[in-house]
C-alpha cells in the first residue's frame, strides 16, 4: 500500500504545473508554496471563504525573516499562462509594507512598485479578458491596499487647537508610490470598456463603495483627487450603487456639521454632487430638495466654507437652474447664515448671492425682497471697504439691475439711506465714487421717486433731530429738578 501511495504521488506533471511552481518559487511565502517552509498563518490574519476582505489564505502582513522574490514578466510567459501570472502578482501586492520609515524594507518596496506598474500596463493593454476569479482577487487586493485607518489631523494627535486649513501645509501619504499605481488600477477598471457591469458589482458593492467613500476624509490632496474621479465613475456605471452614494454623501455632511466641524473631503464631495445634481431630471424629487435644504445651505455655516465654498455655490446653483422655484429658499438660507463679525466670509456670500441672483427669476425675486435689500443696506454701510465695494458691484450684473428696476419702488426707500451714508460719512474714498455711480442710476430710472426718497430722507432726518432736541430737554429738565431738590447733594455732569 505505501508503495502505491508513492508511486501515485510521483505523477508526470503538465506544462502549465511547472509554470506554476517555478511562480510560486519566485512568489512570496506563504502563497501557498509547498515544502518551502512556509510559516503558519494565524486564524485572525486569514480571510474567510465569503468575505470581502483579502484572498483566504493570503497574509496582508509581511512574513518575518523572509524576503520578497520578483516574479516573472508577462512578456516573458505564454499568453495562456498570463492569467495565472496576474493572479501570482496581485497575491503579491497584497502584502502591506512598512512607510514610517524610508530605509526599511527598500528592496520589498521596490518589487512591489514595479508589481504594481505591471498590473496597470497589462490591465490598460486590454490583453485578453480577465475572468471573474481575476476580477475578484484584483479587488481584495485593492482592498487591502488602500482600506485603512488613516493618521489623524496634526491638531488632533498633539492635543492642539485646529489651525486654519489653508494655513497648514498639505499631509503626504508616505506609502503613495503604492497607493497610486493602486487606485490607478482601481481606476482603469472601472472605467474600461470591457468591465461587465453585472460581474463588477458583485466585487464593487454597497460595502466596498461606502469605505470609499470613508477615504475622502484623507488629508492627502492627490489620494481624494484619485477618489473623486473614481466616485464619479462608479456613479455613472453603477446604476445600482446611486441612491447609496448620495445617502452616504448625505451623512458624512451631518457628521461634519453636527459634530466634527473637519473633514479633508468635502470640497471633493462638492465637485461630484454638482455633476450629480446636473443630472437631475425636472421635476425634482422631494429627497433632492431636502437634501438642499437640510444639508447643502447648513454648509455655509462652518468657519472653514472657504475651502469647499467655490464647490458649494456650484452645486447651490445647480438647484437653482434646475427648478427656479427654489430661488427663495436658497436666498432665505444664505441670509439665515450670512456672518456677522467675519468679513472675509461676507465676501464669500456676496459672491455666492450674485451667481444666485443670475438665475432667479422676477416672481421668486419679489418674494424675498424685504429681507434681501435690508441686508444688502446692511453691506453696503459696511466700515470694511471691500464688502462695501462687493455690494456696489451688484450693480454692474445686467440680470439684477434689471430686477432693481422692476421694483425700484421696495428697494430704493430701504437702501437710500445707506447710500447717503457712504456719501457723507464713508472714509473711503473709492466707495464714495461706486456709490455716487449707483444713486446716479437709480435717478436715471425714476428720478421722481429718488426725489421723492430723498425728500422722505429730509423729513426722517429732521424728526430724528427733533427727538433728540427734545430728549435732551427732557434730560436737562431731570437734571435741574434733582439739582433743585438734592441741593449741595447733587453733582449734575
Amino acid at each position: 500500500m505505501l508503495k502505491k501511495i508513492m508511486r501515485g504521488g510521483q505523477r508526470k506533471h503538465s506544462k502549465s504545473d511547472s509554470l506554476d511552481a517555478s511562480i510560486q518559487g519566485h512568489g512570496l511565502p506563504g502563497c501557498g508554496n509547498p515544502g518551502s517552509g512556509t510559516p503558519v498563518v494565524n486564524n485572525a490574519s486569514v480571510a474567510k471563504p465569503n468575505s470581502k476582505g483579502p484572498n483566504p489564505g493570503v497574509r496582508t502582513t509581511l512574513p518575518p525573516m523572509f524576503a520578497v522574490e520578483p516574479l516573472p514578466l508577462f512578456k516573458d510567459v505564454p499568453v495562456a499562462d498570463r492569467q495565472t501570472l496576474f493572479l501570482r502578482k496581485l497575491q503579491l501586492c497584497c502584502f502591506q509594507l512598512d512607510f514610517s520609515k524610508s530605509t526599511k524594507l527598500v528592496r520589498e518596496k521596490e518589487i512591489k512598485r514595479k508589481t504594481l506598474l505591471e498590473l496597470v500596463d497589462f490591465i490598460q493593454s486590454g490583453s485578453g479578458k480577465m475572468t471573474e476569479r481575476c476580477q475578484d482577487d484584483m479587488i481584495k487586493m485593492v482592498a487591502v491596499n488602500i482600506f485603512r485607518c488613516l493618521p489623524p489631523a496634526f491638531h488632533e494627535n498633539t492635543g492642539q487647537e485646529a489651525l486654519n486649513p489653508e494655513e497648514e501645509e498639505p499631509y503626504s501619504e508616505p506609502s503613495w508610490p503604492h497607493l497610486q499605481l493602486v487606485y490607478e488600477i482601481l481606476l482603469r477598471y472601472v472605467v474600461s470598456s470591457d468591465t461587465d457591469t453585472k460581474v463588477a458589482k458583485r466585487y464593487i458593492d454597497h460595502t466596498f463603495v461606502l469605505k470609499v467613500l470613508d477615504l475622502f476624509n484623507s488629508e492627502d490632496p492627490r489620494e481624494r483627487e484619485y477618489l473623486k474621479t473614481i466616485l464619479h465613475r462608479i456613479y455613472g456605471k453603477f446604476m445600482v450603487h446611486r441612491p447609496c452614494i448620495r445617502k452616504a454623501i448625505n451623512n458624512i455632511f451631518y457628521r461634519f456639521l453636527y459634530e466634527t466641524q473637519r473633514h479633508g473631503g468635502i470640497g471633493e464631495l462638492l465637485e461630484v454632487l454638482g455633476s450629480i445634481i446636473h443630472g437631475f431630471s425636472w421635476p425634482m424629487k422631494e429627497e433632492h430638495r431636502l437634501f438642499l435644504v437640510r444639508a447643502l445651505i447648513p454648509l455655509h455655516k462652518p468657519k472653514t466654507v472657504s475651502m469647499y465654498q467655490e464647490q458649494l455655490s456650484y452645486c447651490i446653483v445647480q438647484f437653482v437652474e434646475k427648478d427656479y422655484r427654489l430661488a427663495d429658499t436658497v436666498i432665505r438660507g444664505l441670509l439665515k447664515y450670512w456672518p456677522v463679525t467675519n468679513c472675509p466670509k461676507e465676501i464669500l456670500f456676496l459672491g455666492e448671492l450674485e451667481k444666485v441672483l443670475e438665475v432667479t427669476q422676477s416672481a421668486e425675486f419679489q418674494r424675498c425682497i424685504l429681507p434681501l435689500f435690508r441686508q444688502i443696506a446692511r453691506c453696503l454701510r459696511s466700515s470694511h471697504y471691500q464688502v462695501s465695494e462687493r455690494t456696489l458691484f451688484l450693480w454692474k450684473n445686467e440680470h439684477i439691475v434689471g430686477l432693481i428696476v422692476e421694483n425700484r419702488q421696495v428697494i430704493l426707500p430701504i437702501i437710500f439711506e445707506a447710500f447717503e451714508w457712504n456719501i457723507q460719512n464713508h472714509w473711503n474714498t473709492t466707495i464714495h465714487g461706486l456709490t455716487e455711480n449707483v444713486v446716479r442710476m437709480f435717478v436715471e430710472m425714476d428720478e421722481d421717486l429718488f426725489d421723492e426718497c430723498e425728500t422722505q430722507f429730509a423729513g426722517e432726518k429732521d424728526r430724528a433731530r427733533e427727538v433728540e432736541e427734545q430728549r435732551e430737554m427732557v434730560w436737562k429738565k431731570l437734571a435741574d429738578a434733582a439739582a433743585e431738590k438734592g441741593g449741595d447733594h447733587m453733582v449734575t455732569i
